[in-house]
């Protein structure tokens, strides 16, 4: 049952292409001592082609895949989709001659499309080398088709700096009341205090899926724990329970901001940079963006991670939304040399220690045994969360159908309502939302 594309709720960029590194010629140090097989072997001839769906990380996989080449001769090319576009780019290249040997296949939904495609990984190295099962896809006979390479968490990010001297203090924001006092007396002293509440929530391509996938996810989320039996697969329909709350966030995220909301559609903003120049307090966004805000200069103990407060009843214990799309899977139809290949490439990535460092760096945490621990704040503030008794909310957003699609209506009915917030608009929304999963549901299923 398709549901689900496999591809992206946080593409960014333009593709970008590269040659570089492949499988490494294992030294007895990154070798398992143990489990040296064959498969374990590097390969002695072939290549990689991996198709990369995290455009924010292409410029550290192009490095780690140059230092690969480097070592062992190996060709790689990394191949990073475009924004949007990876279920897309990825039948396109599996049409070519030259397939991705490597490539991403996150949901069930993808399973069932890619399945046939994926090689078992059930005991290769890489997987031995996994600390959890808990981000691996099976098919229906049990075999092993992708593996996390990473999990990450969202929710809104904050400077408490900021959030200080507007005269709030962090541990009282603990429900949406809160969070919306809070963000609306910033907004109304924002000439005041040089700063606004919410960073720019830009409807554009790199942007919208903060919001068409993300923030979407707390509607989901609430509709799967009333009826849990409903969401254990896609559901060919959803209720819309939760789309006032849904509303309450997206109307505090866009009227409480330095940028007027009719002008969202246009795109053309970097939220990014606004937060990080200390022009808002609060930033939708994910744990992937600590590299980047630490590079502009922001500093950890400055920062935390609040849930998607929305007015739900309970909320207080309300964690952040946690889970992964980011799974790796390699081509079964490649080569037994091309196979071989990608598989000594990708235990390479998790063992070595510079390799897995720089990887880390930029997904924020890999669960494997040998790999470089993580220094991301977010993750370790999506822990203190679970570890204080408080719900995470899982990814069910990663069951949208046709996803593309269906995200592509909900952004057109967004940026109608934000021009104009009235009641009709916002049904022009809730209609997107509720009777577009329907309809996306059988334009995939049938």
């Amino acid at each position: 049952m398709a549901c689900a594309s496999s591809a992206n709720t946080e593409t960014t960029t333009q593709p970008a292409e590269t040659t570089a590194p492949a499988e490494e010629t294992k030294t007895e140090e990154a070798a398992p001592a143990e489990e040296a097989t064959e498969e374990a072997a590097p390969a002695a001839a072939g290549s990689v082609y991996w198709l990369n769906f995290k455009p924010e990380s292409d410029e550290t996989l192009q490095k780690v895949a140059a230092m690969y080449t480097e070592k062992t001769g190996v060709p790689v090319t990394v191949v990073t989709a475009a924004s949007g576009t990876y279920n897309e780019t990825l039948t396109a290249e599996m049409d070519k001659s030259k397939m991705p040997t490597l490539f991403v296949v996150g949901n069930q939904a993808a399973i069932s499309t890619w399945g046939d495609y994926c090689y078992d990984l059930t005991g290769t190295p890489i997987a031995n080398e996994l600390t959890t099962d808990a981000y691996n896809l099976y098919d229906e006979d049990g075999k092993l088709c992708s593996i996390g390479y990473c999990y990450e968490c969202y929710g809104i990010i904050v400077n408490k700096k900021l959030l200080s001297e507007a005269g709030y203090d962090i541990a009282d924001i603990k429900n949406f009341e809160a969070l919306k006092t809070a963000a609306e007396d910033i907004h109304a002293r924002a000439a005041e205090l040089g700063f606004d509440a919410f960073t720019s929530s830009s409807m554009s391509s790199d942007s919208s899926w903060r919001f068409t996938g993300h923030l979407a996810n707390l509607e989901y989320y609430y509709e799967s724990v009333d009826d849990p039996a409903a969401w254990e697969s896609c559901p060919a329909t959803i209720t819309g329970k939760y789309m006032q709350n849904y509303k309450n966030l997206w109307d505090l995220y866009i009227n409480n901001s330095a940028t007027n909301p009719a002008d969202l559609a246009a795109g053309g903003f970097d939220a990014q940079a606004e937060f990080a120049e200390g022009k808002a307090v609060f930033y939708s966004q994910g744990n992937w963006e600590w590299s980047a805000l630490q590079e502009k200069g922001m500093n950890a103990d400055d920062l935390t991670m609040i849930p998607y407060y929305c007015g739900v009843d309970g909320e207080e214990k309300a964690g952040l939304n946690c889970g992964t799309e980011n799974c790796w899977a390699v081509n079964a139809e490649a080569s037994e040399e091309d196979i071989q290949a990608t598989l000594d490439f990708m235990y390479w990535m998790v063992t070595d220690a510079d390799a897995s460092r720089l990887l880390v760096d930029s997904f924020g945490v890999m669960p494997y045994k040998q790999a470089a621990e993580s220094t991301n704040p977010f993750l370790k503030i999506a822990n203190e969360y679970t570890e204080e008794g408080n719900y995470v909310m899982p990814w069910v957003t990663n069951f949208q159908p046709n996803v593309d699609a269906y995200r592509e209506a909900l952004v057109a009915a967004m940026n109608q309502y934000d021009a104009d917030q009235t009641d009709a608009n916002w049904e022009l929304v809730k209609t997107a939302f509720v009777d577009g999963w329907a309809v996306q549901y059988q334009a995939a299923n049938g």
